[in-house]
């Protein structure tokens, strides 16, 4: 998440606060441990029963909101609303029952999380890929320690949950201080060697990403006429040649098998409105036989392969099919993207694992949204870019995605994920309620407006039967009932 912060905020606006940053942060740690600490006997401190209504509140709310948004945006908030409230109501009502049920699905979690963390660094065996089973191993532990009873016989589960989150948390602002204290360069970007001078000339000399900007919030995709960058992903199942066989989850974020037995990989690429075309594919077809697939999936010097960069998207489309997915990104800068490409493009490497079309796109993504939250709320804004960077939910999700595939590969799948999620921090959207208050206000001035058209309707029509029901030549209107209206007089109905 660290590194993400850094691409969205840009160095020049983390280094003046870095001091701010490491003092957050080691506040964050330090509170962290005390609840920890104060977790380890049972006898709480930590005022659990406010928290879990501050949760159930938060819960309510995102849910309450949730409909204002848009695609995975509104899945997303769906999710948060119903884990929190799910949550908090086993805490409030659960006791012992609910700790425990809590310690179970947080120690699932971390178990899974880091199992498959393990698996795939020693499958991949990516640059790395040793630090990667360290904190698989370190999740492993956390399971254990959520799984087993002692000290506490769970009652401090919350309590732990809050911990860790305040300790990760904390250390990740140490980190990320430490990091831009004294940076010219964002390293973020600047992963290899073939693009570090990019990221140099790009660091700070960009006069687009200095250009004062307003703050700015995008409620919808892009229009048509509008200038954008646009992700192309051709996912797996869309592109084999025979039927794909179903397999959840593997043919849309690993491969697709068709009836024959062969396997499709998907594609992504990149395309700007400037005429930027990112799109790396292997000059030669790789062999992608169930057998030679595990072999070729290492991130091994002796699986690299000539790669060949297509011309544009119509070229590419044209020869194969279009692309299945597109994600549209407003907010990015395209002279840091040109800068990259110029510099990334003179290796020509094909990797299936490390260096492939993916990948590719990925990192020139992250090269062409450095600093746009910055851009996007104003450089004068203070400590507000980041207080909406860090409460903005897709931020958790595209640094998850980002982890997955930094550990094992990126695909096609990951990077539509990963695509949808930055599109939402590079293009922000309104606050939920915001929406939700200026959909109320437009709702009620139709509504007023639908009333005085009405209104003014049936007084035209009234007008009209008043107008035609004048006798000719007669000052007063003639009533043609009126010797029947005359009995309805009182003295009609006495008897004589």
């Amino acid at each position: 998440m660290v590194r993400l912060v850094m691409i969205l905020l840009g160095v020049d606006y983390l280094r003046v606060r870095w001091r701010e940053l490491l003092m957050v942060g080691c506040l964050s740690v330090l509170l962290g441990l005390t609840i920890f600490c104060d977790a380890l006997d049972g006898a709480l401190w930590f005022p659990i029963m406010p928290f879990a209504a501050l949760l159930l509140l938060e819960g309510v709310a995102t849910m309450c909101v949730a409909w204002t948004g848009m695609g995975g945006q509104r899945t997303l908030r769906y999710v948060k609303g119903i884990t929190f409230i799910l949550s908090a109501g086993l805490v409030l009502v659960g006791g012992e029952h609910g700790n425990f049920i809590l310690s179970m699905i947080f120690g699932t979690l971390f178990l899974v999380d880091g199992t498959l963390q393990i698996i795939a660094a020693k499958v991949v065996r990516f640059r790395k890929w040793k630090v990667a089973v360290a904190g698989g191993v370190l999740e492993v532990a956390i399971a254990i320690f959520f799984y087993q009873p002692y000290p506490d016989h769970y009652a401090g589960t919350v309590a732990y949950c809050v911990a860790f989150g305040l300790l990760f948390g904390g250390w990740n602002m140490i980190l990320l201080a430490m990091r831009v204290r004294r940076l010219a360069v964002n390293p973020a970007v600047a992963d290899d060697k073939d693009i570090r001078r990019a990221s140099t000339a790009t660091s700070t000399d960009s006069p687009v990403a200095h250009k004062p900007q307003p703050s700015v919030s995008f409620d919808g995709p892009p229009e048509p006429h509008e200038h954008v960058l646009t992700v192309h992903v051709w996912t797996p199942a869309g592109t084999t040649k025979a039927e794909a066989r179903r397999q959840p989850i593997v043919d849309r974020y690993i491969a697709a098998v068709d009836r024959n037995g062969a396997i499709s990989t998907g594609h992504a690429a990149l395309e700007t409105a400037e005429g930027i075309y990112i799109s790396l594919y292997p000059a030669v077809e790789i062999e992608r036989s169930p057998e030679e697939f595990s072999r070729i999936l290492r991130a091994t010097r002796d699986n690299d392969v000539p790669g060949l960069f297509q011309p544009d998207y119509a070229t590419e489309s044209a020869a194969w099919c279009p692309s299945t997915r597109q994600v549209r990104i407003r907010n990015y800068d395209p002279e840091r993207l040109e800068r990259f490409w110029t510099e990334y493009r003179r290796d020509a490497t094909y990797n299936l694992t490390y260096r492939n079309c993916s990948s590719t796109v990925a990192k020139a993504l992250e090269a062409a949204i450095e600093g746009a939250s910055v851009r996007a709320w104003g450089k004068g804004s203070g400590w507000k870019p980041f207080l909406r960077v860090a409460a903005t939910p897709e931020l958790w999700v595209a640094a998850q995605v980002r982890k997955r595939s930094a550990t094992m590969a990126w695909t096609p799948g990951l990077t539509l994920d990963y695509a949808r999620a930055l599109s939402m921090l590079a293009d922000p959207r309104p606050s939920g309620w915001v929406k939700m208050a200026r959909i109320a206000l437009q709702t009620m001035h139709e509504s007023r407006r639908r009333w005085r058209a009405e209104q003014a309707a049936a007084q035209n029509i009234y007008d009209t039967g008043a107008t035609t029901a004048q006798e000719p030549g007669s000052e007063k209107g003639f009533e043609p009932d009126a010797a029947a209206r005359s009995d309805d007089r009182p003295d009609a109905w006495r008897h004589p």
